[in-house]
């Protein structure tokens, strides 16, 4: 029809207008080429002068794009490529576009795998102890279990009385200290500022050169007890105590005649470290041992009940005395009175299985050494404990220990029920457990436990605390403070020392080694 001829006249002129368009820009890039010619021709002979009137057209920006997209082709296969784009335009196909890389499969995440523990067991059911009754009738594979947990304890090292902990404080040191103080010459004028040293180093360098053959004033002494006084707080001695201390030693030495410089500084500390050693020594010896042989003989338990703040190590350290008592040939009845923490009954049944498995039945006498008496949890503690001591004493056990629940010493109601049990049962011994880590709170502590047990006894002459067990003493390095807190407020001796985590790791104090680590700077 007509409309089919226009339509291909139409192309056909489309198609002449491009093919003479890119005649002339082929004609454009001919001359070009030739211009570029005719510059290098210019640059290879520079004496030949240049033309006037003729310059180099710079190409123009389309003319750049067709060159890049028509590079390495024919004259005819860049007019063939144009006119296939015009036609595929008027026709209305579309063009063919870059394909794009097909997107990635997102896969989905993974949820959280189960962690397999590699000695985690196959079932729960080897965790149960809960049909085991406490009193040593266990299976086989318990009691090897439990021999194996502790391949190195050694067996048969806590007879006798308890090694005293030690301190490695190096006495040549201090010797040395003292020696350069003597050699130091210091001139008596107190307006002089002396330059700090150590804590003790300067303190007593300051002493020395106070005084002549005057005697002492408590104005000459009051720069040096406040280093004194800031050094035992650094230590972990109770702020209020540390003043004490200063101050017993200042009306020591007032008055005091000192004959020449050498001596101030050793006078002074031979001061101070009479008093520390006079206050850690006990007023009376607590000769556990020899109590439980005599209990024995008066056919009757020996019953020691342990008592303290949350945390402290009540049942650890009841463990550790425990494995003492066993090696020394005694027989062990445990009462698990903290009838409120969960977990408090099972933590001492452990403890009674494994302190069994060291020591057999079949050792002696086919009868477990050490047994566990427990009444469950929400139950009156006072209750427990005067069961168990009539069980110990018709079992003929030699030592009953009572474990109780940790208390903060605010909490009245719990106080009272303390003083209610220790009242009931009259222990023979009342033992305070602290940690070596407390500063000020260790006054506090032992102040409102005293004072407690004193307010709710029922007897004229109340059951205070007899005795002290410091605990976690291979923490603190050579901050032993808390030590002096205790003895100081109580009056009463640190009995056992608890020094690290096995049974083993149970010291009695020794009181030299305790000054010696407090006073070196």
């Amino acid at each position: 029809g007509p409309t089919s001829m226009r339509s291909f006249n139409a192309s056909l002129k489309s198609q002449k207008t491009v093919k003479s368009m890119i005649e002339t820009k082929g004609g454009d890039k001919g001359k070009e080429q030739g211009g570029k010619k005719n510059k290098n021709a210019k640059k290879e002979a520079p004496a030949a002068e240049p033309v006037k009137g003729e310059k180099a057209k710079a190409p123009t920006s389309a003319q750049k794009t067709v060159e890049n997209g028509n590079q390495g082709l024919t004259q005819e296969e860049i007019i063939q490529k144009k006119r296939e784009e015009f036609i595929r335009k008027r026709m209305g196909a579309p063009v063919e576009k870059p394909s794009k890389s097909p997107k990635p499969v997102k896969e989905k995440p993974k949820g959280k795998e189960k962690r397999v523990w590699t000695l985690g067991g196959s079932s729960t059911k080897e965790l149960d102890y809960s049909q085991s009754n406490g009193n040593g009738a266990h299976a086989a594979g318990d009691q090897g279990l439990d021999a194996q947990a502790d391949p190195g304890m050694q067996l048969s090292s806590m007879k006798g009385d308890l090694l005293a902990v030690d301190y490695e404080s190096s006495e040549g040191d201090e010797e040395e200290e003292e020696e350069d103080a003597v050699e130091r010459v210091v001139v008596a004028d107190t307006s002089k500022k002396i330059p700090k040293k150590g804590a003790f180093g300067g303190m007593f360098g300051m002493l020395k050169g106070l005084v002549g053959s005057k005697s002492l004033s408590q104005e000459d002494m009051e720069p040096v007890l406040d280093k004194m006084r800031d050094h035992l707080i650094a230590k972990n001695v109770a702020a209020e105590i540390a003043s004490q201390l200063c101050g017993s030693v200042a009306k020591k030495l007032e008055g005091k005649v000192m004959g020449t410089f050498t001596t101030v500084a050793s006078t002074v500390k031979g001061a101070l470290q009479d008093s520390l050693v006079q206050i850690l020594q006990p007023k009376r010896r607590v000769d556990i041992l020899r109590d439980v042989l005599e209990a024995r003989s008066q056919r009757r338990p020996f019953v020691i009940t342990f008592c303290g703040v949350n945390g402290v190590g009540k049942s650890t350290n009841l463990a550790k005395i425990s494995f003492w008592l066993i090696e020394n040939g005694f027989t062990v009845l445990i009462a698990a009175c903290d009838t409120f923490r969960a977990g408090a009954v099972e933590q001492l049944r452990t403890h009674q299985r494994r302190l069994n498995s060291l020591h057999p039945p079949q050792d002696h006498g086919g009868r477990p050494i050490v047994q566990l008496y427990e009444k469950g949890y929400g139950k009156d503690a006072a209750g427990i404990a005067m069961e168990a001591i009539a069980y110990a004493r018709n079992q003929a056990f030699d030592v009953v220990l009572v474990d109780t629940a940790g208390r903060m010493q605010d909490n009245t109601p719990l106080m009272t029920a303390l003083a209610k049990l220790i009242a009931v049962n009259m222990p023979d011994l009342v033992l305070f457990v602290g940690e070596a880590l407390v500063g000020n709170e260790a006054v506090d502590q032992l102040v409102k436990f005293n004072q407690a047990l004193a307010d709710h006894s029922m007897s004229d002459k109340p059951r205070l605390i007899d005795g002290i067990v410091l605990t976690k003493f291979d923490t603190i390095d050579d901050k032993v403070g808390a030590a002096i807190s205790m003895t100081y407020i109580t009056g009463q001796p640190i009995v056992f020392v608890g020094t690290g985590q096995t049974y083993n790791d149970l010291r009695s104090l020794n009181a030299r080694a305790v000054v010696g680590a407090l006073m070196k700077a």
